[in-house]
């Protein structure tokens, strides 16, 4: 039950660190309430990270940072958004190191045909192997109107989509990512490949039911410490999950590469849960080309 030394490890969640954090988290400014996190936080769900990464002096480049900590930690390929235009680290990173950094876009569906130009557009362009999204920072039920046209667009490009799941960190209402409506969809699009993001707490359980229900849904394990991976997926990675558990970090919004590889040998997986765990089922559900 020994995490491997020579594992192919892809992180399905990473990106860069900034000289202000706050302005990468801006975008959630409107719907942030409380005096905390509107003011005080550098991050908005910093309530419940000890210590979150550092940022980094102006000048620094924050691409060689990111890639020194995944030569340092044997992360091989990290998967980050080129979505953002104000950001233009994830950019270059994908322009000049491809064999190391995976596109995606983050969307907001409430663009409507908008954002399905858009996932095409950063298809064409940028190849994003995947589409993420955050409903309660959109205030989009994972299940309203306004994301079947994302979904549909995702299952005729054959991408997957990450989407959070369960109660958010950041101070905000948590009803748009309730995991009982990932069911609806689903359903209704059994082609789709949806990745839960963030836990899926307190409905893990539910989560677990549901990836034995449909075929084509996943859980990443992002945001969390692996010291407190919830104990129902690792069950379920070492029965029936094995294929089902991708590995995401949370470097460098709460987590350093430093504390999740330090926890990490301590969780239980099986021997052979962990080549898919850290990069195999990446591999799979992203579409890579596998040796």
């Amino acid at each position: 039950m020994a995490m491997p030394k020579d594992a192919t490890i892809i992180d399905t969640m990473i990106g860069f660190p900034s000289s202000d954090r706050k302005q990468v988290y801006k975008f959630l400014t409107p719907s942030l309430r409380d005096t905390e996190s509107r003011e005080d936080f550098k991050m908005p769900a910093q309530y419940m990270f000890k210590d979150i990464p550092a940022e980094i002096a102006e000048g620094v480049d924050p691409v060689a940072v990111t890639l020194a900590n995944m030569d340092t930690y044997g992360v091989g390929r990290g998967m980050v958004n080129v979505g953002n235009d104000a950001r233009e680290a994830p950019r270059r990173a994908v322009r000049d190191f491809p064999e190391r950094f995976l596109p995606c876009i983050d969307v907001d569906p409430r663009g409507g045909m908008d954002a399905v130009r858009r996932i095409k557009s950063f298809h064409e362009e940028w190849g994003v192997v995947a589409v993420t999204s955050f409903p309660s920072g959109v205030e989009t039920p994972i299940n309203a109107a306004a994301y079947y046209p994302v979904y549909a667009t995702c299952v005729e490009l054959d991408l997957p989509i990450f989407l959070t799941a369960g109660v958010p960190g950041p101070r905000v209402p948590l009803a748009p990512q309730k995991v009982e409506l990932l069911d609806e969809i689903c359903w209704f699009f059994p082609e789709l490949k949806v990745v839960m993001r963030h836990g899926a707490e307190p409905w893990q359980d539910l989560a677990v039911k549901l990836m034995l229900k449909w075929p084509n849904l996943y859980y990443s394990t992002s945001a969390f410490a692996p010291k407190h991976y919830p104990e129902a997926i690792i069950n379920y990675a070492n029965s029936r999950g094995s294929d089902k558990i991708l590995y995401a970090g949370y470097f460098p919004a709460g987590l350093t590469y430093e504390r999740i590889m330090a926890e990490m040998p301590n969780v239980p997986f099986k021997d052979e849960v962990w080549p898919k765990f850290l990069g195999g089922n990446a591999a799979r559900v992203l579409g890579l080309d596998q040796d």
